[in-house]
């Protein structure tokens, strides 16, 4: 954490913060080989971290959002640092270069980040090809996402969106453990609202039915709309059995209340990650977690996760799963292990003997 802080991060930040990222990524692509190695070292083996979700064996409940790998180039490094799981992506049907930059942007004060990258990646089919031998030893999720044509292309029919989603979906689910469908990314043009209409996500859902998906899959669905959207979400993911279930996104533009000043964020695009976004992310759990069948369907949370007490309650608002990503870039990679030894004295010192007996802890009692 010293290092890290002291040196590393001051260096990481003298640069764009998008280079930054690149720089990180590619010298964890490069170090793919030491992943099971340092996994030795890092990861915490206990088996009261021990779950299993949507018939899958995750060994923590900590994992890597997607957003910092997106095409799958450096998996083994990542699942080395000791995450309980590995999310790339978002994947689309075909390349995409993104928004045009600056498009990464860092609000320090709140230990967060403003993305607009409009989801760039390689295309499903060179992702697929990638990871065809990958073997990790914790579960990797695939997020696929509509490919964004930019801000000029011409608008596509309902029947265009959904084939490219069916397109994804085909390519990159014999390489996933499970497929996270983005179903609202704030930073495309023909991604933000398409599923808000009912009959749009409804279609989607029949039209991957049809190709008859084995592997678990989750919807993840705009924060915006409360209570509505959560039961339109439910209400149209009873239908497809192969909906194991569900995360929520940021939300396009800037949150009420952050610190860091106005100036270096106004002008900015983007939406904002870290823990400005958490109280809605943990209000969207609990209200789905009261409302959905809870036999069937897990939520994983996401949104601010820093810490091992972050993780823990949202646990305790009911998500089975958690995910980081932005707290690597405030904290570095140690804050894995970190997180991990805090959520475990944290259910020490409740008495929790495993982790799925917290879920939902809090919002049963309210």
């Amino acid at each position: 954490m010293g290092f890290y802080k002291n040196i590393a991060r001051p260096l990481l930040f003298r640069l764009d913060p998008e280079v930054a990222h690149r720089l990180a990524l590619a010298a964890a692509a490069k170090s793919a080989r030491a992943g099971p190695r340092l996994r030795n070292s890092t990861s915490i083996a206990d088996e009261r971290l021990e779950s299993t979700v949507a018939g899958l064996s995750f060994p923590s409940p900590i994992g890597l959002a997607a957003g910092f790998d997106k095409n799958g180039v450096a998996v083994d490094l990542l699942a080395g640092l000791g995450f309980g799981s590995i999310e790339i992506g978002s994947v689309s049907a075909e390349f995409s270069a993104g928004n045009p930059r600056p498009r990464l942007f860092r609000l320090p004060e709140d230990r967060a980040i403003a993305v607009a990258y409009g989801v760039p990646n390689d295309g499903a089919a060179v992702v697929a090809s990638r990871l065809q031998w990958t073997h990790l030893a914790v579960p990797l999720g695939v997020n696929i996402v509509k490919t964004n044509l930019g801000s000029g292309a011409p608008p596509e029919s309902a029947d265009e969106i959904i084939a490219d989603y069916v397109a994804s979906a085909r390519l990159l689910a014999p390489i996933a453990d499970y497929l996270m469908l983005n179903l609202s990314c704030p930073n495309t043009t023909d991604g933000r609202d398409f599923f808000v209409d009912r009959s749009h996500l409804e279609a989607c859902l029949t039209a991957l039915g049809e190709i008859g998906l084995t592997l678990p899959v989750f919807l993840k669905v705009s924060p915006l709309g409360g209570i509505e959207t959560v039961e339109r979400m439910l209400a149209a993911a009873d239908g497809a059995s192969f909906v194991s279930g569900f995360m929520f996104n940021l939300p396009p533009g800037k949150p009420a209340g952050l610190k860091t000043p106005q100036d270096i964020w106004r002008t900015t695009p983007g939406a904002v990650s870290g823990p400005p976004s958490r109280a809605l992310a943990e209000f969207c759990i609990r209200e789905t977690w009261r409302r959905m069948d809870r036999d069937r369907y897990a939520i994983i949370g996401a949104g601010g996760v820093s810490s091992g007490e972050d993780a823990y309650r949202m646990i305790k608002s009911g998500a089975s799963l958690t995910q980081m990503l932005t707290a690597l870039i405030y904290e570095g990679p140690a804050i894995v292990r970190r997180a991990t030894r805090e959520l475990l004295r944290l259910m020490e010192r409740d008495g929790v003997r495993r982790i799925s007996e917290a879920v939902g802890a809090e919002a049963r009692q309210e």
